[in-house]
């Protein structure tokens, strides 16, 4: 590795890119000086590079802290392509594969290494640290470390810990969601010498934001569909409705196809790679779908349930027109989704009594006597579960949430892992074994031709490949694995997609099971306020829905985007000069008593000229008269 190399050298080099995109060559820069940043960028904004080429300029390996399976193997992959040495350690491997991976990463001149924050904190890791040449660390969906952020997880906390360890290395944090108040905590909770903030702005002039009061969603789909064309998402809450809905488009001429969690990992990535080439123009998903997915083409993004934070929903809906082409990002809400809504607050809260249930269930489910369980994954059908108990997978899920934020379970998401071998044999021993055994010969061959590496690392391998090559069938080929496998000449892991659960610690009796006031009063009211900024803006009619968005992260002096459906409808509006200036005073007021918001404004006026006060409201605002700040209250500012 060239670490001479410029950051526009090596972006050329490994990425074939001329030039940066915005903001991207200021965030370089910023890790090359040793300055600990938080880095916002919206969805689709290059943030992986951020982190990757500073550490490709330096000597020594960068540790990137992921919450994402998934989402680490997609990038370890890509690097790889790229012939860059990367490694990523996760809940499916085993504790061979994490200890040759570490030394890997010390001894094999390895770039990148990928790891969950949950596995900073494994004395396998710790005690390898401050061997590392560490040069970077990167920590992504840095939101995750705050209470007051959408998807706060508890082992986030504790990446500040390791700093001890490698006290001049900077910190690059990076998200594409987070509010004024999340910003601050982030820097807090890593330690951030000096605080040091660089943001893109996320407004997206080329998306347009659209709300639809509709009863009939499948008949509006249809319509918005075959108005907009080009490729598109359909985002459910459920399963069963992401095949409900990619069935319906089909049955209606329209080339559409569906994806989730519970379907098989050779399924999943069928249906995405059809999408992402264009082979089909729709795909009904979960919000599984979409996470690392560079797919620029985006025409449209429709959400027909309501999301549980706009942190979520803008994440989603920034999927859309990446290409800086017209797109649009659809909302369609009827008012029972709105009640559903906010009976969400007592399915994600459930009583404490529940949790405890669910974690004696659990801990019978796996047969774990007391005291036993610390650290060990399990593969965990959730399905299966719950079948056997008795018990509703959603309840189940909420329960599980509070039992990982109080450290007691970890549960990770779904993901295809596919089978993984290495040579744990000497040549020696190998050759002696294809000899004294002729039928295990081939798939030897074949596995030495076929995989580089397999004396030094676990590989991936694919048995069906295997045994098209060999033309023994797939059972022959399993039976001669594991043989080697018994005669200590190799270890192997078949393929999973399951997720995996953990016991942070060894069961306990229920009775001992405590939940702080923070993780379960505080996280109930931060989820109470996150919904109602949904319900705000699901409900708004009178004020831009970008700009709305915008406040909501913090950046208050937009402007009015003019192609969301409130724009569009309010500009159809005539407002003359005269009334321009006795709206504009009564506005103004009202607003030198008390700070109010939109809703609370127009109320007061006691008017029913609604769109003329709105235009005059946006007119002040224009000219810095009166400022909407985060709060969603607007301001009267001193001429």
């Amino acid at each position: 590795m060239n670490t001479n190399s410029s950051p526009s050298e090596i972006l050329f080099k490994y990425w074939n890119y001329q030039s940066f995109r915005p903001l991207q060559e200021d965030i370089v820069n910023a890790v090359l000086q040793g300055k600990d940043t938080l880095a916002l960028l919206p969805t689709g904004g290059g943030k992986s590079i951020c982190f990757q080429v500073p550490a490709l300029c330096m000597e020594g390996l960068c540790i990137v802290v992921s919450p994402l399976i998934a989402l680490m193997k997609d990038q370890v992959d890509s690097l790889r392509k790229k012939d860059i040495k990367a490694v990523a350690i996760n809940s499916v491997m085993s504790m061979k594969e994490i200890d040759i991976a570490l030394d890997n990463c010390i001894y094999g001149n390895y770039k990148f290494l990928y790891l969950s924050p949950e596995r900073l904190q494994t004395e396998i890791f710790l005690s390898r640290l401050p061997k590392m040449n560490v040069n970077l660390i990167a920590v992504d969906e840095a939101h995750c470390i705050s209470q007051w952020g959408y998807d706060f997880r508890p082992p986030y906390m504790k990446i500040r810990d390791i700093r001890q360890y490698v006290p001049k290395v900077p910190i690059l944090a990076l998200t594409a969601t987070a509010t004024p108040d999340v910003v601050k905590d982030i820097q807090q909770k890593l330690g951030f010498k000096k605080e040091h903030v660089l943001r893109k702005s996320f407004s997206r002039s080329n998306l347009a934001y659209v709300v639809l009061n509709e009863d009939d969603k499948s008949k509006r789909l249809l319509k918005v569909i075959k108005n907009v064309g080009g490729s598109g998402i359909i985002y459910e809450r459920s399963r069963r409705k992401t095949t409900e809905t990619g069935t319906f488009l089909q049955k209606n001429k329209i080339s559409a196809t569906f994806y989730h969690a519970g379907m098989d990992a050779a399924k999943r990535a069928q249906v995405q790679e059809q999408w992402i080439n264009n082979t089909v123009q729709v795909i009904s998903a979960t919000n599984a779908f979409g996470m690392g997915i560079d797919k620029s083409d985006v025409r449209f993004v429709i959400h027909t349930d309501l999301a549980e934070s706009l942190e979520a929903y803008f994440q989603e809906a920034g999927r859309a027109g990446r290409d800086e082409k017209k797109a649009f990002a659809v909302l369609l809400v009827s008012n029972k989704d709105k009640i559903e809504l906010k009976k969400r607050v007592l399915t994600a809260f459930p009583e404490k009594e529940e949790i405890k249930q669910v974690y004696h269930a659990l801990s019978n489910y796996f047969h774990l006597a007391m005291g036993s369980g610390a650290d060990h994954f399990f593969e965990f059908d959730i399905a299966d579960f719950c079948n056997k108990y008795k018990l509703e997978a959603l309840r189940v899920m909420n329960c599980i949430k509070f039992l990982e934020k109080e450290e007691y379970l970890l549960l990770t998401e779904s993901v295809y892992m596919p089978s993984r071998l290495k040579i744990t044999g000497t040549k020696e021993q190998l050759y002696e074994f294809q000899v004294a055994n002729q039928e295990a010969d081939s798939v030897i061959k074949v596995m030495l031709r076929s995989y580089s590496g397999l004396f030094f690392e676990y590989v991936n391998i694919f048995e069906n490949d295997i045994a098209t090559r060999t033309k023994l069938d797939k059972a022959k080929v399993l039976n001669i694995i594991y043989r080697l496998q018994e005669h200590e000449l190799v270890s192997y892991f078949p393929q999973s997609s399951l997720p995996k659960l953990s016991f942070c610690r060894g069961r306990i009796d229920t009775g001992l099971l405590t939940f702080s006031k923070e993780n379960y009063e505080l996280r109930k009211k931060v989820f109470q306020q996150k919904i109602e900024a949904v319900l705000n803006y699901a409900d708004n009619k009178l004020f831009c829905r970008s700009r709305m968005l915008l406040a909501y992260f913090g950046e208050t002096n937009s402007k009015d985007c003019d192609v969301c459906d409130v724009c569009l409808e309010r500009n159809k509006q005539d407002l003359n000069t005269s009334d321009f200036e006795k709206i504009s005073e009564k506005i103004k007021t009202l607003l030198a008593n008390s700070n109010l918001s939109i809703i609370e404004l127009v109320a007061q006026y006691g008017s029913n000229k609604e769109s003329l006060i709105i235009k005059t409201l946006q007119q002040l605002i224009e000219e810095g008269s009166v400022i909407y700040d985060a709060e969603n209250k607007l301001q009267l500012l001193n001429e």
